[in-house]
């Protein structure tokens, strides 16, 4: 009996060890999600003029091409008269003329952006309790807090920065000092030793501003909005390029206007993208999203796009499609069709399980049971693949599309290669979720590669300038030359993250063009000192400073009173608790003291006690007598400091130009031509000559008047 129990005992373990050891791999894949790619990346999703660009690794300027994924390290310039957009799903960046930016890090919750010289406006919809913003440029680090409008100008040679915030908060971080800018502020940063602060009144809009709001318009007000994630990048593409229709078990299906027998994945080409691979760039305004989340249906001979739920958090995929031969076989060509709705994509990179089943359940109604079998199966145990499941696209007439295999791993237009299959083939053909063909590096540098060295590049200095980060970046990526080979032995496959950085010298460790800022202590801002070569604020008749742009979400701030500083001294920005309130100044405080002069909480009510002065003459504070506004004319600058509230009364009450030097008075006297009569005190009345007393014209006298009077004469 004992020798029967031990030797089930013995029996049972071995069990569980081989029970564990197979359960081992999976377990560990499941879990090691170090190898998954970003969620998100940014889309260029317009240009104007001449736009450069230069992939992560590489040191070969390009043109920029539409609907190209830019991720970490990329980098973009836009040149003299040209503009660029880049579109993040939560946030949108735009460049504005002989700008250059590079992506330091860009994954689910960093959004770090070098700025080396130029202007870029940005519009922040959604940030995260876990995201962090960064905009980086030669002498400081701008950190975004709350969804708003920004933007940050970074001068040609690097000496100074310019914050304007519109709508929410940030903070600047140089040299050990930090600076907290709110709404309404726009703040001249100076210096590179150290870093001195200057708040200006907020500049009016001006033509790059408004054309940022009109692409602002867009988003907002597009009809596809209702129909899908917020996160899809590029949904606002779709409105003048389709409609949208409800098509029974589908749903919402958006049917692009295209020629007869267009076909999705179609028209564009393949580029060759880290960490995912090969990614479709499609060549449409509109080719975005319908290519890298959702899935195509053919409804009566029509493709018809279809998003995924609307409630859930979209994720970016290289392209949502099944691949036929390659490799060598089926004639050397290689063919892909779109996926159908419910039907599980198998990226071709290394992923957990948890990536995918978010990247499938955000782009398709499918249940996660089955996402589960197929990941174990296909990537996990390798007992089957892709191929034992049923497609339903892959019949569909028009469906596949075909190049040579040396058309597509460098990047060449697919409809000008693309090559003929018949239904047999396609039958035969086997079916993958990659490509075993390695890329070349024209995959890596685009459809325009063919370009390199003959753009528009930012100049040298530009290009090699150091700028001030607040967040350790991530390791300079690493070069396609220095990865070709070891991805020649798994060829259409991207290389895992730690063997890449196997491959990073250990002197490439940190960026050297990026310098870590120490950490920093609050400081105060000065009012009205900008360096004299930075460009001064001009704001427009009747434009409001700290306008709010339609469409931006409300950063309601609590109004809670800042604590009672010194006289003439700003509270800290940093201070516990004061952020909510600290540039709402109290009643008793000078306005040099005020950080947000244009805020029209500042202002104070018309009930409230102060030197009273003539309707629609208030003159601008240091501007020449000779250059102020007519008498009578409406004041331009809409959103001036207020005066001193409680302020004792001055020799002359009416006369607000606290800043320019008075004459001696001179009483009884008219004032000066150059001087503004109607804001002066007029001379008392009795100064004036009085005019001699009328004498009254003599009456008649009465015959016994006449007789009194010549007895009263002496005689």
């Amino acid at each position: 009996m004992d020798k029967i129990q031990k030797k089930f005992v013995w029996w049972s373990a071995l069990l569980g060890l081989v029970l564990a050891a197979a359960a081992l791999p999976l377990r560990s894949a499941a879990q090691d999600d170090q190898d998954d790619p970003p969620t998100r990346v940014a889309r260029l999703g317009y240009m104007e003029g001449s736009v450069s660009f230069e992939p992560a690794g590489e040191d070969d300027w390009v043109g920029a091409v539409d609907n190209r994924p830019m991720t970490t390290g990329d980098k973009l310039w836009a040149d003299q008269d040209s503009r660029a957009e880049l579109q993040l799903g939560s946030a949108v960046i735009r460049l504005s003329q002989n700008t250059g930016i590079s992506f330091l890090n860009l994954d689910d919750h960093t959004i770090q952006v070098q700025l080396s010289s130029g202007a870029i406006n940005i519009r922040v919809r959604r940030l995260g309790d876990d995201d962090a913003f960064e905009i980086d440029t030669p002498n400081l680090a701008f950190s975004l807090d709350q969804p708003g409008s920004y933007r940050v100008e970074a001068s040609e040679d690097g000496t100074y920065t310019v914050v304007t915030v519109r709508d929410g908060d940030g903070e600047a971080t140089g040299n050990g000092q930090t600076y907290t800018i709110h709404a309404g502020q726009q703040t001249t940063f100076s210096g590179t030793d150290s870093l001195n602060a200057d708040v200006e009144q907020i500049a009016a809009p001006d033509q790059f501003d408004t054309w940022a709001d009109g692409r602002d318009h867009r988003w907002e007000n597009s009809p596809s909005a209702h129909y899908l994630s917020a996160d899809v990048v590029g949904y606002d593409d779709l409105d003048e390029n389709g409609d949208w229709r409800d098509e029974g078990d589908y749903g919402h299906v958006w049917y692009p206007r295209v020629a007869v027998g267009w076909a999705p994945y179609h028209t564009g080409h393949w580029d060759w993208i880290d960490p995912w691979g090969y990614t479709w760039v499609d060549d449409s305004p509109w080719g975005y999203a319908p290519f890298h989340y959702g899935r195509w249906v053919s409804v009566g001979g029509r493709w018809g796009w279809v998003a995924g739920p609307v409630n859930v958090q979209a994720v970016y995929a290289p392209a949502l499609v099944v691949f036929i031969g390659g490799g060598g076989g089926w004639g050397g060509n290689i063919g892909w069709f779109p996926l159908g709705p419910r039907e599980v994509w198998v990226p071709s990179y290394q992923v957990s399980a948890g990536y995918m089943t978010r990247i499938n359940v955000s782009n398709t109604t499918v249940s996660t049971t089955v996402i589960t079998n197929v990941y174990n199966t296909t990537i996990i145990n390798k007992t089957t693949n892709i191929t034992n499941i049923t497609y339903a696209n892959r019949s569909v007439q028009g469906a596949v599309t075909a190049v040579p295999q040396n058309a597509f791993a460098s990047a060449q237009p697919v409809a000008k290669v693309s090559v003929a299959v018949n239904a047999e083939q396609i039958r035969s053909a086997p079916v993958s979720g990659r490509v075993a063909v390695a890329p070349t590096r024209q995959a890596v540098l685009g459809a325009r590669a063919s370009t390199g060295g003959h753009v528009a590049a930012p100049p040298a200095a530009v290009a090699s300038r150091q700028v001030v980060a607040k967040r350790t970046p991530p390791p300079p990526p690493v070069s396609f030359a220095q990865k070709q080979q070891a991805m020649a032995a798994h060829p259409g496959q991207p290389l895992p993250k730690r063997e890449v950085a196997a491959m990073r010298p250990a002197a490439a460790a940190a960026r050297p063009a990026v310098k870590v800022a120490p950490p920093g202590k609050p400081a105060t801002a000065t009012t009205g000192h900008p360096p004299a070569n930075a460009p001064r604020p001009a704001v427009a008749p009747g434009t409001p400073g700290n306008q709010s742009r339609p469409g931006n979400q409300p950063n309601a701030r609590p109004n809670v009173p800042a604590p009672n500083p010194a006289p003439n001294t700003r509270p800290e920005a940093n201070q516990p608790n004061s952020r909510p309130g600290t540039n709402r100044p109290e009643a008793n405080r000078p306005p040099a003291a005020q950080p947000t002069p244009n805020r029209p909480e500042n202002r104070p009510p018309a009930t409230e006690s102060r030197p009273a002065a003539p309707p629609n003459t208030r003159p601008e504070t240091n501007r020449p007598p000779a250059a102020e506004p007519a008498p009578n004319r409406p004041a331009p600058e809409t959103n001036r400091p207020p005066a001193q509230q409680n302020r004792p009364p001055a020799a002359e009450p009416s006369r607000p130009e606290a800043n320019r030097p008075e004459a001696t008075p001179r009483p009884n006297n008219p004032p000066p031509a150059a001087e503004r009569p109607e804001q002066r005190t007029p001379p008392p009345a009795a100064a004036k000559p009085a005019p001699p007393p009328k004498k009254e014209p003599a009456k008649p006298q009465t015959p016994e008047e006449k007789k009194k009077q010549e007895e009263k004469k002496p005689q």
